[in-house]
């Protein structure tokens, strides 16, 4: 960071938060709030005559507690910039000035109280995402009693424990009497791998760090006794399992079982803990002077306001969603926009630093290029028949359609933005927006040659690229098994799903029509897909009002790994397919043709 710091060529703009982002790739306006300090960090010395002085004594948030600071500070060791800022929450300084010594002691006079907020602003041609992680809070995880009981502490409060640079010095100690624990249990998967509380996915950096922390352990204590409570030990990565052996050696006990229970000793503040050990099939229970909870991480609260202001799209556990898992693993669905780190998924130190290197070469390779490649399947605008009403820019997910309600203007497309998902094309009502390579006549002819003959037997399914479709190409590939009467139209997104084409295949005799595409927070096109729910959802209603039964139009939602949910909407699909007569069908095409 101080290397960054001192770069001539990088402008750090510390202590500041991302207000608002316009534009595209290659012309991206930046707004960034650059909040008050009210020390001149250019004048600050960190001479520290201020902190003397201060009255005011606070937890030390960087150090969890454990440590104090007072209204003004440095937020922690090698800070950069190396200057004060005031917390205005804690200072008695300020309107009125009750106090204001940290000003009379200053000598560089840098001290403002009257500094505001200020606002910058500037143009760039890309972005890159690094947000970073936060972590698991477990105090819901009641079985384990983490703010009852003092000698119980989570993996981030050990690591300040131990730190040489922290208030303890590296020592680790008990709470209860300041001693050396004689024994230490570490229990993994706190707040991981859980469906009912905490998060279903993997925090994939837990038990490298806990082994590093028993080898740290075994190294400055070795007479200490450490047991490690796991459910599975995933060291996967370049040396790890050496070192998951290194730890064994030392003599760390490895439980595979995660404990049920935690209960303090009320003389000794020990912790007794009660385990199945899934090994042996038995309940045992184990004393200890000290319990670390490995807690997971979680995305950190600011991911959400990036993630609008960059309009990007989430998966479900809450990280940012890379433009594609394999492919495109930096790259985020909108364009100029790159991700580095754990904003992206939980990482180690090494994954962090491959992804934020291919981060920063994509985004070289992009700035130096001087133009920008776009895909030819954006949409288009047919100025004659645009009635400047507005609904295509609502529905962009990238803001990528511009229009003057007020001036009735046509829209305009920035070809740079659109993705082609095709959520405009659909929802225009004037037929305004033409998409190339998924027009209306070429979706229109697919249909009519699909029911072109015996359409009573065939399943008309519209199939999201990027999630159904792929999950039914899957399907095919692993030799899974679904009715061979089901023909796919693949669009780019669910999105581009017009009301006229459902229409059009029940129009004709198509018995059954699905609508498919990725999850709700999985959308490769960030929110595309929810206009699809509100449009099938209309055409539902609108259906049981012409007296035609709404089952025959499904909608599934189907990601690109889900093969095996694929077959069996599919077969379910063919269910409501044999239960519709033709004489069913043929009203349905009287209903409609008498429109």
């Amino acid at each position: 960071m101080m290397d960054v710091g001192r770069h001539p060529n990088i402008k750090l703009l510390a202590y500041s938060e991302v207000e608002e982002v316009t534009g595209y790739i290659g012309n991206f306006h930046i707004k960034v709030r650059r909040k008050a300090r009210y020390v001149d960090e250019e004048a600050c010395t960190a001479c520290e005559e201020c902190v003397k002085v201060c009255p005011e004594i606070r937890p030390d948030e960087h150090q969890l507690g454990f440590a104090t600071r007072k209204a003004i500070y440095i937020p922690f060791a090698q800070a950069v910039p190396a200057a004060y800022l005031i917390n205005m929450e804690d200072c008695l300084g300020n309107n009125p000035i009750a106090c204001g010594k940290c000003a009379e002691v200053c000598d560089p006079k840098c001290i403002n109280f009257d500094q505001q907020d200020e606002f910058v602003e500037f143009d760039v041609g890309v972005a890159i995402t690094a947000t970073g992680m936060d972590v698991y809070d477990p105090t819901i995880l009641d079985e384990y009693h983490y703010t009852k009981y003092e000698n119980v502490i989570t993996s981030w409060e050990y690591e300040i424990l131990t730190g040489p640079g922290y208030v303890t010095k590296g020592e680790l100690l008990r709470a209860t009497d300041r001693k050396l624990p004689k024994s230490i249990a570490f229990i993994q998967c706190v707040g991981s791998r859980s469906e009912k509380r905490g998060n279903p996915y993997c925090s994939n950096i837990c038990c490298m760090n806990t082994i590093k922390d028993t080898l740290y352990l075994k190294d400055h204590h070795p007479e200490m006794e450490c047991v490690v409570f796991y459910m599975d030990i995933r060291a996967f990565g370049k040396g790890y399992e050496d070192l998951y052996k290194r730890s064994k050696a030392r003599g760390v006990k490895y439980i595979r079982g995660i404990p049920g229970d935690v209960v303090e000793d009320p003389k000794t503040k020990n912790l007794i803990v009660t385990v199945e050990n899934t090994t042996t099939g038995k309940i045992e229970r184990h004393e200890f002077e000290m319990v670390v909870l490995s807690v997971g991480v979680i995305p950190r609260p600011e991911t959400e306001q990036i993630q609008r202001a960059l309009t990007l799209s989430k998966t479900p556990d809450g990280f940012l969603m890379e433009s594609h898992y394999q492919l495109n693993p930096i790259d985020a669905p909108t364009g100029g926009v790159f991700l580095a780190g754990c904003c992206e998924s939980p990482k180690d130190i090494k994954s962090s630093v491959i992804q934020a290197s291919g981060a920063a070469g994509r985004a070289e390779t992009l700035l130096s290029a001087g133009k920008v490649k776009v895909e030819a399947i954006t949409s288009t605008i047919i100025p004659d028949l645009c009635k400047s009403c507005g609904i295509c820019a609502d529905a962009c997910p990238y803001g990528s359609i511009t229009v003057d309600i007020k001036a009735k203007t046509p829209a305009i497309v920035v070809d740079a933005a659109c993705k082609g998902c095709g959520t405009c094309g659909a929802e225009c009502r004037f037929g305004a927006i033409t998409m190339k390579h998924f027009t209306d006549n070429q979706i229109l002819a697919m249909i009519d040659a699909m029911l072109e003959e015996k359409p009573e037997e065939k399943i008309c399914a519209f199939a999201c690229n990027w999630c159904s479709y792929a999950g039914a190409d899957l399907a095919g590939l692993s030799r899974m098994q679904y009715p061979p009467n089901s023909r796919l139209i693949r669009t780019m997104c669910s999105g581009r799903v017009d009301e006229k084409f459902i229409w059009h295949a029940f129009k004709k005799g198509a018995p059954v029509v699905l609508v498919s595409g990725c999850h709700f927070v999985d959308c490769h096109y960030i929110d595309a897909n929810r206009w699809t729910q509100k449009r099938v959802e209309k055409i539902w209603n609108q259906m049981e009002r012409k007296g035609i039964r709404p089952e025959r139009l499904q909608l599934e939602w189907c990601s690109a790994a889900e093969a095996v949910k694929w077959t069996k909407v599919m077969h379910a699909v063919e269910e409501i397919r044999k239960a519709v007569t033709k004489d069913e069908i043929e009203e349905t095409k009287k209903i409609l043709s008498a429109e």
